[in-house]
């Protein structure tokens, strides 16, 4: 059977087993209560909604999602110890139908006998494929069960719309460095049977490494008594490296990247490169960088000044010639010349009103004086009757419509005031005070 159903003792770790060095310390520390509980204070805080609806126990359908070591299970854990309901934990990864379907009979039997409901904690809901979700939708619905998800995907993506509309979903957010501390200090204090001295900068360095994720800074503290032996004072230098949370295909890669364009587009070189380099160092192929790059000198900077795509493409170049670890160098000129320069997206508008145009464009044949005549009779034809050679004319401008038959002469392409854009807003005005005098 891949569910269980808990009683008030098992819905998590009793006090008792604190000192239990069999039970991880992040196991051992998992918080009882809600004022135990250690941040998210923009969904648990005082009067907020889903604190009210726990300590109520007026819980409806939520799904948690967020980070790992975020509190996800703990909160499950809480409700479980709160709620006079039944409660029922299923694992998305060895849970299937047949497992959904079992627990949605046997809630509604107590439902219907006892007039008592069941909550559903499931834990890491993603995993669950559209069969297996699409058979918990009844239960949801006609409230069989009250449903709590927890995911470290976005649910908006990996969940079932239907699922995800028929609850309310919380988004859980990494915790701070001032947070990652409390939780340590209480560790300290009741994880361990001896005493424990931690210098402060010790816990500072623990807090900063676990990157947002209690348990990674539970586990390193823990790691660190072991391998203290008898020494009670523990000196925490370099034992750890920081991770961070960066899957290749998952959603904090696009958030990244996102996070990445955006400061570039919004001209602050320093923190552009914070992002770069978490990217480098979480293992992501440079060449993705540099084609994004690329996108962005066109999209973002276009004429504004036209030696950005040179410098991303000779930036590039030079990467594949040198490769690792010095090819950073590459990356982080390409980076900095792109944020400082001067933006503009008319390239970007040109081509969306160019596109929008031809849609609704009656023709788009070619004017006669714009075809070419190579062979005989094709001139008495009309074919090039009437163009005008550029070069032949002063400014080497010549007045005339170069537009499709039938098409009106219109303006897409809108230089910016700024960078090299302002000159070339200066030529195309110019320039189209000969070609629009029809």
């Amino acid at each position: 059977m891949g569910y269980k159903w808990e009683s008030d003792k098992d819905a998590c770790y009793d006090r008792a087993s604190v000192g239990s060095s069999s039970i991880p310390l992040a196991a051992r520390l998992r918080p009882l209560t809600l004022d135990d509980f250690v941040g998210q204070e923009h969904i648990l805080g005082p009067g907020m909604p889903l604190r009210t609806a726990i300590e109520e126990d007026t819980l409806r359908s939520v799904i948690l999602a967020g980070p790992p070591g975020t509190g996800k299970t703990t909160l499950a854990s809480i409700i479980a110890k709160k709620t006079a309901a039944q409660f029922v934990r299923l694992n998305a990864v060895m849970s299937g139908v047949k497992d959904i379907k079992e627990v949605c009979s046997e809630a509604e039997k107590i439902l219907t006998a006892l007039r008592q409901k069941t909550v559903l904690f499931i834990d890491e809901i993603h995993r669950f494929n559209k069969a297996q979700q699409d058979a918990l939708l009844p239960c949801v619905e006609q409230g069989t069960v009250i449903l709590i998800g927890a995911t470290t995907e976005n649910p908006y993506f990996e969940v079932n719309a239907a699922l995800v509309s028929r609850s309310h979903v919380y988004m859980l957010q990494p915790l701070c460095k001032e947070d990652l501390i409390t939780i340590l200090k209480t560790a300290i204090k009741k994880g361990f049977e001896k005493p424990i001295k931690i210098e402060s900068e010790a816990l500072e360095h623990l807090a900063i490494i676990a990157n947002g994720d209690a348990r990674i800074a539970l586990n390193a503290l823990e790691l660190s008594v072991l391998t203290a032996g008898k020494n009670p004072s523990i000196q925490i230098q370099k034992l750890f490296e920081k991770s961070y949370r960066y899957d290749r295909s998952g959603e904090d890669h696009y958030n990244t990247i996102s996070a990445f364009i955006k400061t570039l587009r919004g001209s602050d070189p320093d923190a552009a490169l914070v992002w770069l380099f978490k990217i480098i160092s979480s293992g992501e192929e440079p060449r993705f960088l540099f084609r994004r790059m690329l996108i962005f000198a066109s999209e973002d900077i276009g004429n504004a000044d036209p030696n950005a795509l040179r410098i991303v493409v000779a930036a590039w170049q030079a990467f594949e010639m040198t490769g690792l670890p010095e090819g950073e160098y590459f990356l982080a000129h390409a980076c900095i010349y792109l944020a400082q320069a001067p933006k503009s997206n008319a390239v970007k508008r040109a081509m969306e009103g160019v596109k929008y145009a031809l849609k609704n464009a009656p023709t788009l044949e070619v004017p006669n004086h714009l075809r070419n005549a190579p062979l005989k009779g094709m001139k008495e034809q009309g074919y090039s009757v009437g163009y005008q050679y550029p070069h032949d004319c002063e400014q080497g401008i010549a007045e005339g419509n170069y537009f499709p038959i039938g098409f009106r002469p219109q303006d897409f392409y809108h230089p910016s005031d700024r960078g090299f854009e302002r000159e070339v807003d200066e030529r195309l005005t110019r320039a189209k005070k000969v070609l629009r005098t029809r």
